[in-house]
């Protein structure tokens, strides 16, 4: 019998098939679902904030956030999901608004309030404190230094190694928003010196390599000038640094499963190692994550399938 050809599987809850039967209740209306898989999801930081990310992105469109609230509006895990779907909604207004045009203040105001109120409801959770780093993005100054360090500080306490909460400071401190490229580098690079061994902080660079890539590209005037960024890959430096995560994450690693919260920090190691051209480290990652892949971010810099099935035969994994 023939073997089945090769398709990476972009499945947007990165197997998380409890996460998945949720989702599926939001389009129907029903709120208990989500409040099932959080209640079960308990003090799981790295499971819990995916969850409420990708639960948030699926309630911004719809009503069933409200219906939860309305039957249980003290309840902690409903307010922690509101202080999410609020911030993905702002989010939303922005990017339908386009660069360049203001931002609605007042749902800027409306998410971080919610933020707070969710921080107030669950103490020890670290999610809200996550979103409202993240919604402080939209403001069009930022926030003051002393508040975004007052917020980072309550997170830090909380979970000092989470990866989605170092994330949204480094894409605070980009150049698309309220930093420079050196300071977003720094800052990735400060994270990861501190990370212990098999913690994926180290990621962050690679990370904010593609936000310095996305960033020359948006700035060429055609697609076509921008061909040299192929070398942002591969220089020394880049190539330096993907060997250094690869030695502080990856072969740190006690257990060799994949979170479902791991998979798309997985996928920008792997993207950065195959884009580098360096096969000793490409060709395990890709063996790690066999069929399971996110889109982002080979999306940013061609065809996603493409890109993984050209790396795949490439290093000899077929297709």
């Amino acid at each position: 019998m023939a073997r089945d050809r090769f398709a990476p599987d972009f499945d947007p809850d990165c197997g998380d098939t409890a996460l998945t039967s949720a989702r599926h209740d939001i389009v129907i209306g029903r709120w208990q679902g989500l409040r099932d898989l959080l209640r079960v999801t308990g003090p799981d930081w790295l499971a819990r904030g995916h969850r409420v990310r990708m639960l948030a992105q699926a309630c911004a469109g719809s009503s069933t956030m409200e219906s939860w609230l309305a039957a249980e509006p003290r309840g902690a895990d409903a307010l922690v999901l509101r202080a999410a779907t609020e911030t993905a909604r702002a989010f939303n207004l922005a990017i339908a608004a386009g660069r360049g045009v203001p931002i609605d203040r007042q749902r800027v105001d409306t998410a971080v309030l919610a933020c707070l109120a969710a921080a107030e409801a669950y103490p020890e959770d670290p999610t809200p404190w996550i979103s409202l780093i993240s919604v402080a993005r939209l403001y069009p100054s930022g926030v003051r230094r002393q508040e975004l360090a007052r917020w980072w500080d309550e997170l830090h306490r909380r979970d000092p190694y989470s990866m989605e909460g170092h994330l949204q400071v480094l894409h605070y401190y980009s150049a698309r928003w309220h930093g420079t490229h050196g300071l977003m580098y720094d800052f990735a690079r400060d994270a990861a010196g501190v990370a212990p061994p098999g913690c994926p902080l180290p990621v962050l660079v690679q990370y904010a390599r593609v936000e310095e890539y996305r960033f020359a590209l948006e700035a060429a005037p055609d697609r076509s000038t921008a061909v040299g960024l192929g070398r942002h890959w591969a220089h020394d430096g880049a190539v330096g640094d993907l060997r250094r995560t690869w030695e502080r994450w990856i072969v740190g690693r006690t257990g060799t499963g994949i979170a479902p919260g791991e998979l798309r920090d997985l996928n920008y190691l792997a993207h950065a190692a195959c884009s580098a051209g360096v096969g000793d480290v490409a060709e395990p990652l890709l063996r790690m994550l066999d069929r399971r892949a996110t889109r982002t971010p080979w999306s940013y810099t061609g065809d996603p399938a493409q890109q993984i099935l050209r790396s795949r035969r490439e290093w000899g994994l077929g297709t």
